[in-house]
């Protein structure tokens, strides 16, 4: 590779702003990779480093760009509760059609983690797809009462899935409901949630 475009990679590592204004400026790819596939936003967004992926993507760097783990910057960013840079990532042009390593979007890890912020600003375009399945079988209700502990952050998710038109009746590949699983791990208040949403099995 050519140390004068993957040195941007160690620029990135040192979190040097200064360095990076001085190299956008000067090449025009901002769509190079290292090793790993990562583009240097991504890189910028494993950092959640703000600044430099706001430098990166004013240049033009794609949001959607995908490396070897099939990470984007954009649904990087929504797994780990990034929300500034997820904004960004909105801003510029995010496609909810490129879908991360388990086949899922953005929201689902969002919803199972907790994030409340990034979930709710995902939830602000009518047109996320809500309901998308991932390679699991799970929507990002499904997995935030399968993989979470019932905690107040996963009761307000929810909450705000179904709030937002979350079909709470579809089923994981076993045929198991949202409602069932939560009735299985006795979260009483998201039991209450699904089944006021419409839910009976």
């Amino acid at each position: 590779m050519d140390p004068t475009k993957t040195g941007v990679f160690d620029i990135i590592a040192a979190q040097n702003t200064t360095k990076l204004k001085e190299w956008i400026a000067s090449h025009k790819d901002v769509e190079i990779r290292n090793e790993k596939g990562e583009t240097p936003l991504m890189a910028a967004t494993y950092l959640n480093h703000l600044p430099m992926a706001s430098l990166l993507i004013d240049a033009g760097a794609s949001v959607n760009a995908q490396d070897k783990m099939l990470n984007s910057p954009f649904l990087y960013a929504g797994a780990s509760g990034y929300l500034d840079i997820v904004k960004l990532c909105l801003t510029a042009g995010a496609d909810y059609k490129i879908f991360n390593r388990y086949n899922g979007t953005a929201l689902i890890p969002a919803c199972e983690k907790g994030h409340v912020a990034v979930v709710a600003e995902l939830l602000k375009d009518k047109s996320f797809p809500i309901d998308h399945i991932n390679r699991l079988g799970w929507t990002a209700l499904l997995e935030a009462v399968i993989l979470a502990d019932g905690n107040s952050r996963q009761v307000q998710i929810v909450q705000m899935l179904v709030d937002a038109g979350s079909d709470v009746n579809i089923a994981d590949k076993d045929g198991v409901t949202a409602l069932t699983h939560a009735r299985q791990k006795n979260f009483k208040e998201i039991v209450s949630i699904i089944e006021k949403a419409g839910s009976k099995k």
